[in-house]
């Protein structure tokens, strides 16, 4: 009498191997689709080709005339609404939102805008057979019907100072002529070691990518919170567009960079000055109101699939401490 059939089945090795092949050939299509990369493995950031000014012909500065569409979850459209806030422009340039849609790919507008369901079909009444990325954010005009401008640094020096004389806070100046060597030098070391670093992070391809982009990500963190013990902003008493470009980047990371990005070395929050900074940028008068914590979390874990696949939305952090006492008005330059 024989014993039972055993079924035929793949050893287990061979399964895992297999699974590993076709997720990991998919994770490198899927990526590359959202992240260019080196050869190297190293994200590379696309430029942006719509850099056209307001206060320059065709765009003079006129009320209601332009729109800003943001994604309420990305840092780079986040600066636009920071700086329109701290100059009172809320009345003056309208917002558009759009949305990720992680089925499609592209951002969706809430609401139909301009006989468009999508921003890329936006782009597209802009330039006709435009083949480049349709991003956030983006200066539009509903005169001309097209792009002023889609490259946020440019933006916000745009919003700064082209439209002062119909802003609520004219006298703010966060880009003076005096400061800009010094806001400009930070630019150029934030923006590849932190604004875009925790993306090279995040999207790194190669573990020798990844490696690189965090030793300069946090290298570069540790400069700043060492400048910041001396310093009650970047470049000294005054905030300017330098907090501001750094600012988005900071509320997002203990939220999503540290743990969906893989910056987990240490948190905004531990550190001793980056953190009361930090709450000082968010207890500005108009900057809370622009920061929505659920979209940003929303739109990176429910949309980045190839970094989260589950779609699963995390429950935390807390981040109430934003709205703690940061006296940092006690550090000064003088």
């Amino acid at each position: 009498m024989t014993g039972p059939k055993r079924s035929a089945s793949l050893p287990p090795g061979l399964i895992v191997r297999s699974g590993r092949f076709v997720w990991t050939t998919m994770w490198h299509t899927m990526m590359s689709r959202i992240a260019p990369r080196s050869k190297g493995g190293e994200y590379i950031r696309p430029a942006s080709e719509f850099r056209d000014w307001v206060g320059e012909e065709p765009y003079p500065a006129s009320p209601q005339r332009y729109r800003l569409i943001v994604g309420l979850g990305c840092p780079w459209a986040h600066r636009t609404l920071v700086v329109r806030a701290l100059k009172g422009l809320e009345g003056v340039i309208p917002t558009v939102q759009v949305s990720p849609s992680a089925d499609e790919g592209v951002w969706v507008f809430n609401q139909p805008f301009e006989e468009c369901r999508t921003l890329p079909e936006l782009y597209q009444l802009a330039k006709i057979g435009y083949r480049g990325r349709a991003t956030v954010p983006v200066l539009w005009d509903m005169v001309t019907h097209t792009i002023v401008n889609n490259e946020s640094a440019d933006i916000i020096v745009n919003l700064n100072s082209a439209f002062n004389g119909l802003a609520q806070r004219p006298d703010l100046d966060l880009y003076p002529e005096a400061l800009r060597g010094e806001i400009d030098r930070w630019n150029d070391r934030i923006y590849p070691a932190v604004n875009n670093g925790v993306y090279r992070c995040g999207f790194a391809q190669t573990q020798g990518a990844y490696d690189q982009a965090c030793e300069e990500l946090f290298a570069a963190l540790d400069e700043i919170d060492e400048v910041l013990a001396q310093r009650r902003y970047l470049c000294g008493d005054q905030v300017t567009l330098a907090d501001v470009r750094l600012f988005t980047t900071l509320f997002r990371f203990d939220v999503v960079y540290y743990g969906l990005f893989k910056c987990n070395r240490r948190r905004i929050q531990d550190y001793a000055n980056l953190g009361p900074y930090l709450r000082d940028l968010y207890q500005l008068p108009g900057v809370a109101s622009t920061c929505d914590l659920e979209a940003v979390k929303r739109d990176y874990y429910g949309n980045l699939f190839p970094l989260n696949p589950g779609g699963v939305i995390p429950n935390g952090p807390d981040m109430t401490y934003l709205q703690s006492p940061h006296q940092r008005e006690r550090v000064s330059v003088g």
